[in-house]
């Protein structure tokens, strides 16, 4: 049997186990993408999940699955191990080389089972030591820059569940009732490079990437190519801020980019987001100046004073 009947053979026995454990996930989605993982990966879930329930009934496998039951489960500690490797050598291809390895939504599903790993077995910490670092350490041949605030990434929901999870959180945090009302701000999702600029009396005087949250990467004579980053502020402006958010690439120039790269003979970009990153992240800032990039402010970092009193009035402003 060819490697690639065996994967689909995998693809689908996996997906059919982890639709127990997740069963708000799309079969056919879910199969397309096990399909298209490295056979390593593929292989660590099926060995780690899926063999051990092989002689199981229904209704014995849905009962393992809930808590990872370590009866059932022997190899959890090998298992998170692995795990924990894949995700580490997924994150260095993706924030580090901006060369990604597996997509959006298989590093989501690697990330969603390490996370229930941990939070059903909390001892498995010890071997998933790497599944919260949001980014990776930043490359040697940029300059280091220790980020006042940390700079963490977004987590996900992928269900009405996950939502209302997230907003019993913040009813927690705030002290708030459950009848109170919460209100939330919305934002389309970005998907480029996290990028921080910090203002000293209105002036652009540093931009860092978010490395691994607590330094990342001294870009500033990069950014200061890119025509949609203000250099100076208004006189409105605070004194000091910490503007956050992405350096991306439309999908049009996307395209244009990409097209010029097939008629001088390079090889094509994979996506808008590794196009993007790659053309900060170059030490010629003329590379970086000769590329379509553009920037979209969502948050902050340092900033003793902000220029509204909520998160969309300080949306608003930037």
């Amino acid at each position: 049997m060819s490697s690639s009947l065996i994967g689909a053979e995998f693809a689908n026995e996996t997906a059919d186990i982890l639709l127990l454990k997740y069963p708000n996930a799309n079969k056919s989605t879910l199969v397309e993408e096990l399909k298209s993982l490295p056979t390593e990966t593929l292989s660590a879930i099926y060995l780690g999940v899926v063999k051990p329930l092989s002689d199981k009934s229904y209704e014995e496998k849905k009962s393992a699955l809930t808590n990872f039951d370590e009866s059932i489960f022997k190899g959890l500690n090998e298992f998170s191990a692995k795990l924990n490797e894949l995700l580490r050598a997924a994150n260095r291809s993706y924030f580090q080389e901006d060369a990604p390895v597996i997509s959006d939504a298989q590093y989501d599903l690697l990330k969603r089972l390490t996370d229930d790993l941990v939070l059903q077995r909390p001892r498995l910490s010890e071997f998933l030591k790497d599944i919260d670092q949001p980014g990776f350490a930043p490359a040697e041949k940029f300059g280091r820059v220790h980020h006042r605030v940390a700079m963490l990434s977004l987590s996900n929901a992928f269900n009405y569940e996950d939502v209302t999870d997230f907003v019993g959180r913040v009813r927690r945090f705030l002290n708030l009732s459950d009848t109170e009302p919460v209100e939330l701000t919305a934002e389309p999702k970005i998907d480029g490079l996290s990028i921080s600029l910090r203002y000293e009396n209105r002036k652009l005087v540093q931009a860092a990437t978010r490395g691994d949250g607590a330094e990342g990467e001294n870009v500033t004579a990069n950014v200061l190519t890119i025509t949609e980053v203000p250099k100076k502020l208004p006189a409105t402006a605070p004194d000091v801020i910490e503007v956050r958010g992405e350096i991306y690439m439309s999908h049009k120039d996307f395209a244009a980019l990409n097209e010029k790269q097939i008629q001088a003979g390079e090889k094509p970009f994979a996506n808008p987001r590794n196009s993007a990153a790659g053309s900060l992240r170059q030490l010629d800032s003329s590379i970086t100046a000769a590329r379509p990039l553009r920037f979209f402010a969502y948050a902050w970092g340092e900033a003793p004073e902000l220029p509204g009193a909520t998160q969309w009035d300080v949306i608003q402003a930037f």
